[in-house]
């Protein structure tokens, strides 16, 4: 395990912010063009206005923003123009994540951490952990930022893979676990374990604790927050954020939009997050 004291300025400005807020909060922006306030249609931009109040509602609890690639992605050239266009909207104090869930032959994988990296100055990046060291080393290899691999992922499919038991009898997400660990540089590694695995996310925290944890799936995935919160933190009560996405970016889907004009809907979504960082400082 890697000297828990030795941090990347990434992993440090995301446990200044947990500390000073009393919050693990990180919104997800998986932004549905189908699915955001019909109020926002009457833009010439409908997903970056969409972010854009998302943000200003929720930039004085959040520590991190998480951006599913795959919602930009979608939408092609202009997809990809709104999340640049977002990643400049968010405050400098917060982290910025691409869940971009990348990982391939290593020039291939130097390409994509550049993308998200420097072009895309994000200062975190998902990756999947299963063509092995090579294709994540060039992520590795930025020693100021942080990189989470896919160790015990929300979803029911983990039972396929990460969760089979190997030759030894531990499951795969344990290798993962012990890998990632050794690789990491100057305190840039991370994992993602999803809210809906409480039974063991303290168990992986005792192991791993030097590596800063991604836990989705909480609200809309049901996972327990106040489990999340209290099994997820390092000794120091840092080093883990809790995503939430639908929960809270979605405060209504009856299909009308819900809301009259923009402030509503801002102070809806603000509203949630103070409910959501209330009940982390409970724990916290």
């Amino acid at each position: 395990m890697e000297d828990v004291c030795v941090m990347s300025s990434v992993r440090e400005k995301a446990n200044r912010r947990i500390s000073a807020l009393q919050s693990l909060l990180c919104v997800g922006l998986d932004s549905d063009p189908g699915k955001i306030p019909k109020l926002f249609s009457s833009y010439k931009n409908p997903v970056l206005e969409f972010n854009r109040s998302i943000i200003r509602a929720t930039s004085d609890l959040a520590v991190a923003y998480k951006l599913n690639t795959a919602f930009y992605e979608a939408r092609g050239v202009a997809g990809l123009q709104d999340m640049e266009q977002t990643l400049r909207l968010i405050p400098d104090a917060c982290m910025t994540i691409a869940d971009a869930k990348r990982a391939d032959i290593g020039n291939t994988s130097k390409m994509y951490a550049h993308a998200f990296f420097e072009h895309w100055p994000f200062d975190a990046i998902t990756v999947a952990p299963y063509m092995g060291f090579d294709s994540l080393e060039p992520f590795f290899a930025y020693e100021d930022k942080l990189v989470f691999v896919l160790c015990l992922t929300s979803n029911e499919g983990s039972a396929d893979f990460e969760e089979q038991a190997m030759a030894d009898a531990t499951p795969l997400y344990r290798s993962v676990l012990g890998k990632v660990a050794s690789w990491s540089r100057n305190g840039n590694g991370g994992v993602v374990v999803g809210a809906t695995k409480s039974s063991v996310l303290g168990e992986i925290r005792r192991d791993a604790p030097g590596l800063f944890l991604l836990i989705p799936g909480v609200g809309a995935q049901g996972g327990s927050l106040e489990e999340a919160v209290n099994l997820g933190v390092d000794a120091f009560r840092q080093s883990a954020i809790i995503n939430v996405s639908r929960a809270l970016i979605y405060p209504s889907l009856d299909g009308s939009g819900g809301f009259g004009c923009v402030d509503d809907y801002e102070r809806a979504v603000a509203a949630e997050a103070l409910k959501i960082c209330n009940e982390m400082r409970r724990v916290l």
